[in-house]
C-alpha cells in the first residue's frame, strides 16, 4: 500500500513538472542544475546545489538590502545625450530605446535613499541588463549625485557595481566619468563620511578604475570577476593563458585588493554591521559591571633572580597562551575584519578590523600568531612582511578618517627578516608606521598580549598608553639573538634576557609602560577568559580617559612622551 501510494505521489509531482513552462525552469552555468526558479528566488538567485551568484537586477539588489519599502529613488528619469551622434550596427539613440524597453530604466544606475536595519542609507546600484552597465554620463552623474547626498546628510554611502566599464558610444564624455566619480568620492572621505563599495559580477574597466575601488570597505560577491582590463584583451595582449580563478572575487582576496567574499544571503547583514559600526563612532561607553582598580605592579625589577626574566620569556612564548583571535572574541561584542593592503596581498600574521567595545567603535588592528604548527606556519609565526605593515597603516588611517580609537595588540617575535620583505622594504613598512602612529588625531592604546619583539612590535606599538600583561617581554631584540652577537653563544640566551631587562615589571619600572595587566595564577594560558576580561576592563579604562582630552592635548601628550624617553 506504501509503495503504491508513493508511486502515485512520483507520478503525480511528474505530471506537475511536465505541465510547467520551460519558463520555469533555468540551468546553472557553473554545475549543471536545472532549477525551478521559484526555488531560485528563495535563495537569493544563488544556486541551491553548488551557491553560484547568478546575476539580478539593480532594483532586485536594492529590495535585497533594504528594509521593506524603506527606498526612495532620485533621478529616476535621467536620460543619456547623444553628443556624438555615434552609430555603430545601429545608432546609439537606437540602442537606448531599446534597453530602456528591455529593462524598464532610463540608464544603467539607480540611486536613492533608504535604510538598512533602522540605519540611514545612500544606496546605488548599477544593472548589468541596461547595456552591460556600462558608465556613461547618466550613471556617472548619478554616482556622483550620491555622494554628494551622503556628504550632505552625513549618511554612509553603499554603492553595488555591476558593469563591463566605459560607454564606448560617449565617447571622452565616458571617460571623464572616472574623473568625476573620485573626485566626488574624495570630498565625502574628506567629510569623513563612510563609504562601502560591493563588486558584483563582473566589474571591469572604467567602473572598477573608479569609484568601485575607492570604497573605504571593499566587498565581492564569492565569483564575482573584477579588474581593470578583461581577460580576453590580457590574453589577446601578453599572448598568455591566465590561471585559473584569475580576477575572481577569491583571487583579489588573496591579493589584497578587498575586504572580504560575502554570499549574497549575507550581504545585508555584513553591510548592516558595518553601518551599526559607524553609528557608533561617538557614543560612550555602555555601562559595564564595576571594574577593580589596576593590580600594584612591582616598580623596581633591580634584584630579580637570575632565572626569572628567563623563564618570563618562556611563558610569553608558551603554545597554549591565548592568541589575537581568541581575545577578540572574548573583548569585543563585534569585529568585522577588514583584509589586505590595497596592493599585493592579505598578511594573515596581522589582523585588522571593526569592533565593538561595550557598545563604543573601535579599530582593532595586532599580530596574530597560530595555533598548531599548521596554522603558525599558515600565518608565518606572527612576523609579518611590508603588506601587514601596510594593511595595518590602512587600518590606521581609516580609524583616523572617522575618529575612531586604535586598539593594537602586539605578540610577534619580530618582523620577517626574508629576502622578499627586503625586497618590498620592510624598514620603510616599520618607519612609515611609527611616523603614522606618532601623529595620529585619534587615541590610540597598545596591549603586548606575549612577544614584542623589536621594530616589528613597535611598528605596532607607538601608542598614548601602553600595557603589558604580567608575564610579557618587549626588547629590542630576542635574548637568542643577543647572546649569539655579544656573547657569541646562544645558549647564552637567559643571561641575555637578564640584562636586557625586558619583562613587564622592568619596563614598568622605567616608566615605558602605563600598566600591568595581572594574569591568572601560572600565566595567561590556564584561564584565557580571566585574562581577556582583564585586558577589557583595562582597555577601556586607559580609552574613557583618553577619549575625553581633545585632540591637541592628546598629540601634545603623545609627542612629549616619545620625545622624553631617556
Amino acid at each position: 500500500m506504501t509503495e503504491s501510494l508513493s508511486t502515485g505521489r512520483a507520478a503525480e509531482i511528474r505530471r506537475r513538472i511536465a505541465d510547467m513552462s520551460a519558463q520555469e525552469w533555468v540551468k546553472c552555468p557553473a554545475c549543471g542544475a536545472t532549477i525551478y526558479r521559484p526555488r531560485l528566488r528563495q535563495h537569493h538567485n544563488t544556486c541551491p546545489e553548488c551557491t553560484h551568484h547568478f546575476p539580478i537586477s539593480a532594483l532586485e539588489r536594492i529590495e535585497l538590502l533594504a528594509d521593506t519599502d524603506s527606498f526612495t529613488e532620485y533621478d529616476h528619469g535621467l536620460t543619456a545625450v547623444d553628443r556624438l551622434a555615434f552609430v555603430d550596427s545601429i545608432a546609439y539613440t537606437d540602442r537606448l530605446t531599446v534597453a530602456a524597453e528591455k529593462t524598464g530604466l532610463a540608464d544603467a544606475a539607480r540611486y536613492g535613499t533608504a535604510t538598512m536595519a533602522g540605519l540611514p542609507v545612500v544606496l546605488a546600484a548599477l544593472d548589468f541588463g541596461f547595456m552591460g552597465g556600462s558608465m556613461g554620463a547618466v550613471v556617472g552623474e548619478k554616482v556622483a549625485r550620491a555622494a554628494e547626498l551622503a556628504m550632505a546628510t552625513g549618511t554612509p554611502l553603499i554603492v553595488c557595481s555591476a558593469s563591463g566599464g566605459a560607454r564606448m558610444q560617449e565617447g571622452i564624455f565616458s571617460l571623464m566619468q572616472m574623473a568625476k566619480t573620485a573626485s566626488a568620492l574624495h570630498r565625502l572621505a574628506a567629510a569623513g563620511v563612510p563609504y562601502i563599495s560591493v563588486l558584483c559580477d563582473p566589474t571591469y574597466g572604467g567602473v572598477s578604475a573608479s569609484f568601485a575601488s575607492l570604497g573605504d570597505v571593499v566587498i565581492a560577491e564569492p565569483g564575482a570577476r573584477a579588474g581593470f582590463a578583461g581577460p580576453q584583451v590580457i590574453e589577446q595582449t601578453i599572448r598568455q593563458k591566465l590561471p585559473q580563478g584569475f580576477q575572481r572575487a577569491e583571487f583579489l582576496l588573496a591579493a589584497g585588493h578587498i575586504d572580504m567574499v560575502v554570499p549574497r544571503a549575507e550581504l545585508a547583514l555584513t553591510l548592516a554591521r558595518i553601518v551599526r559600526f559607524h553609528a557608533r563612532t561617538a557614543v560612550p561607553f555602555e555601562e559595564a559591571e564595576a571594574d577593580s582598580a589596576p593590580a600594584d605592579p612591582v616598580a623596581d625589577r633591580a634584584d630579580a633572580a637570575p632565572g626569572e626574566p628567563w623563564a618570563t620569556v618562556q611563558l610569553a612564548r608558551d603554545p597554549g597562551r591565548p592568541h589575537l583571535g581568541e581575545h577578540i572574541e572574548r573583548i569585543f561584542e563585534d569585529f568585522i575584519e577588514l583584509r589586505g593592503d590595497r596592493w599585493r596581498e592579505d598578511d594573515p600574521s596581522i589582523v585588522s578590523g571593526l569592533a565593538l567595545l561595550d557598545g563604543a567603535a573601535v579599530v582593532v588592528i595586532g599580530h596574530r600568531k597560530g595555533r598548531g604548527t599548521a596554522e603558525s606556519v599558515a600565518r608565518n609565526f606572527g612576523m609579518p612582511h611590508p603588506s601587514g605593515y601596510r594593511k595595518a597603516a590602512r587600518l590606521m588611517r581609516y580609524a583616523e578618517q572617522f575618529g575612531v580609537p586604535v586598539v593594537s595588540f602586539v605578540d610577534t617575535p619580530g618582523a620577517y627578516p626574508g629576502i622578499r620583505a627586503e625586497e618590498e622594504n620592510q624598514s620603510r613598512a616599520i618607519a612609515e608606521n611609527l611616523a603614522l602612529l606618532a601623529g595620529l588625531r585619534v587615541p590610540v592604546v597598545s596591549v603586548v598580549l606575549g612577544e614584542g619583539g623589536s621594530g616589528g612590535a613597535l611598528a605596532l606599538g607607538v601608542c598614548d598608553r601602553l600595557l603589558m600583561l604580567a608575564n610579557t617581554t618587549y626588547s629590542v631584540i630576542s635574548p637568542e639573538g643577543c647572546a649569539t652577537i655579544l656573547f657569541r653563544d646562544a645558549k647564552r640566551a637567559p643571561e641575555a634576557a637578564q640584562a636586557l631587562r625586558l619583562t613587564a615589571p622592568d619596563l614598568y619600572g622605567y616608566g615605558i609602560v602605563d600598566e600591568l595587566i595581572p594574569e591568572p595564577p601560572g600565566g595567561a594560558h590556564t584561564d584565557h577568559d580571566a585574562t581577556a576580561a582583564a585586558i577589557k576592563a583595562a582597555v577601556r579604562r586607559q580609552l574613557e580617559e583618553l577619549r575625553a582630552l581633545p585632540t591637541k592635548t592628546l598629540l601634545e601628550q603623545r609627542q612629549r612622551r616619545l620625545r622624553e624617553v631617556a
